[in-house]
């Protein structure tokens, strides 16, 4: 059983910068980690390996750093990686990144389950998932909480819902995306951290696909675009109220409906 877990670098939530002019985030010179969604999907990667046999091979789009997150994973015990890095691919929106990935999976081959994060904590758009199954025209369910039987043709699986979950079955290969209730990730082992240490991935560029449509990557091949970014100016004023408890709740009240919080 082959598996392919999708995986992303992201910029640290206290040094995350936008470039002004193109709205995408700055990566270089900042402190970047593992999407921590991530950890789940290789750790259900590597249960169902334990259980079935097979590999898991982990893949990423980014710049060359991006090689320290398939390092993480490798010391969790992943089987090998891929790191697809290239100028063309700069400033690709998500629909550009899962046509990438969608080509990279195709150039791999042999694989029955693609696993990915719910969502990427930098953009939270949780849209490559579900747009690299539709790049490869394969069955996608989000949000599994539990994979309940797996077999050479289908799967059966529990979808998290608001109000409890749905049971679902689907053929392969199949792509999931996780939540964090389906497993409690492992630590890098010694062992792991010492094969992490030297290991050096796979490293595709453009120049490694022969079929590809290069009109559809990039900032220029990405049909959204972010016009403006800016931090949100909040204001603050204090206002002490006097009186016994129902004066000062009728006071409250009336201060609230001059806000236009409830009419």
């Amino acid at each position: 059983m082959n598996i392919i877990v999708l995986i992303k670098q992201v910029v640290a939530a206290t040094s995350a910068k936008i470039n002004p002019e193109t709205g995408t985030l700055i990566r270089e010179g900042v402190e970047n980690i593992l999407n921590p969604f991530d950890e789940y999907a290789i750790e259900e990667g590597l249960r169902l390996r334990e259980k079935l046999g097979g590999k898991v091979t982990v893949v990423t789009m980014g710049p060359p750093q991006a090689v320290e997150a398939i390092r993480k994973a490798i010391g969790m015990g992943v089987d090998e990686g891929i790191l697809v890095s290239d100028a063309k691919f700069a400033g690709s929106d998500t629909w550009a990144t899962a046509y990438t990935l969608s080509q990279v999976i195709k150039k791999i081959g042999d694989y029955r389950i693609i696993i990915t994060g719910k969502q990427a904590v930098d953009g939270d758009t949780a849209q490559v998932g579900p747009e690299v199954a539709s790049c490869l025209d394969i069955p996608m369910v989000a949000w599994v909480r539990k994979i309940e039987e797996v077999s050479d043709a289908k799967i059966r699986v529990e979808r998290l819902m608001e109000d409890g979950y749905d049971v679902l079955e689907s053929s392969l290969p199949v792509l999931l995306s996780v939540v964090k209730e389906i497993n409690e990730p492992r630590l890098e082992s010694l062992k792991g951290k010492m094969r992490a240490k030297k290991y050096e991935p796979l490293k595709w560029t453009s120049a490694d696909f022969s079929d590809f449509d290069f009109s559809q990557v990039g900032l220029k091949g990405s049909p959204t675009r972010v016009k403006k970014t800016f931090t949100p100016q909040r204001q603050y004023k204090a206002a002490m109220l006097s009186g016994n408890a129902a004066q000062m709740a009728e006071e409250l009240c009336g201060k609230i409906k001059e806000l236009n919080i409830i009419k």
